[in-house]
């Protein structure tokens, strides 16, 4: 385990700050072509026929297996099969251990298709996009799941890769109460190559694009949950002792690329007032990752405890 490839400390960072890690390409081919083959053939639109019967059918003929939630996730797999060989990557394994330890817990998977038009309008049901939402309803921990989305095909902007909102995992929602938003200023969709896996924090705002293209769109998502604390699991020989705060808002010269510049960079949707409680949250989530009880940044966090004691 020592010998992975951990997150460094700007990238470990950049998940707390904006709550997602991308790899892009880094599964290989045969492995992707295992997983489909795995996964099984999408099923024929069949008209009349409602797509939820469909998609019940496609998952119960699929050779993925059914795993009991709380099992430790290396015994979640069988040995050899597509998704086993994919989280034994080192770039995989490596950013497991570093965002939630050595052991985590298997929560849940799913097999996710998304299906064009055609399917749609044989089953006389709509063709839209699924609502944002956030996955971890009511989840006051500072400890967070996480969710790797895989893309076993290459996605298309056509194809409605999943949207996904940075900076939102640590704004605390109930699930759907956000479903009417559809747009958000400084939202990604995933168009990517085969072998892309996402990293989420559990709390990230996202939803899966509506398909305009005429083939099915694959994702498969599997959720794990951390067994002890996630603090100093990532390569902390990268992470420089903290400099005497630096100056904010008037400020005459270029910042270097640190983890303060990286924590108090805003998202396109904060607003002015209370995007700052963003900062405060990244703050306080750096200090859980880092188990250093008295870090700040831009005296965020510092201003807050000085009034609490005064």
């Amino acid at each position: 385990m020592s010998n992975l490839p951990l997150l460094d400390a700007l990238s470990m960072a950049s998940f707390a700050a904006r709550g997602f890690l991308r790899l892009d390409a880094v599964v290989p081919d045969a492995i992707n072509a295992q997983f489909l083959a795995e996964a099984g053939p999408p099923p024929q639109a069949v008209a009349g026929r409602k797509l939820l019967r469909t998609y019940g059918e496609m998952l119960a003929a699929s050779g993925i297996p059914e795993v009991s939630a709380g099992v430790p996730l290396g015994q979640a797999y069988p040995q050899g099969s597509a998704l086993s060989r994919l989280l034994a990557l080192p770039v995989v394994a490596g950013a497991i251990r570093s965002l939630v330890g050595d052991d985590p817990v298997f929560d849940h998977h799913f097999l996710h298709v998304t299906f064009p038009s055609a399917y749609h309008e044989a089953a006389g049901g709509e063709n839209v996009s699924q609502h944002t939402h956030q996955d971890s309803t009511i989840d006051p921990r500072t400890a967070f799941d996480l969710q790797i989305m895989y893309y076993p095909h290459a996605v298309t902007r056509e194809m409605g890769g999943t949207r996904f909102v940075p900076g939102t995992h640590l704004r605390r929602v109930s699930e759907v109460a956000i479903g009417r938003y559809q747009n958000i200023r400084g939202q990604q969709h995933m168009v990517c190559e085969a072998g892309t896996l996402l990293f989420l924090h559990s709390g990230l705002w996202h939803g899966g694009g509506v398909n305009l293209s005429d083939r099915t769109r694959t994702m498969f998502k599997i959720r794990m949950n951390p067994s002890a604390p996630q603090g100093r699991k990532f390569d902390v020989s990268t992470l420089a002792p903290q400099a005497a705060q630096r100056p904010i808002f008037l400020v005459k010269t270029a910042q270097p690329q640190t983890v303060e510049q990286i924590l108090m960079t805003p998202e396109p949707w904060f607003e002015q007032d209370t995007g700052r409680l963003e900062f405060v949250n990244r703050v306080r989530l750096w200090r859980y990752l880092t188990g250093d009880d008295r870090y700040d940044a831009d005296y965020w966090l510092t201003r807050l405890e000085t009034l609490a004691t005064a």
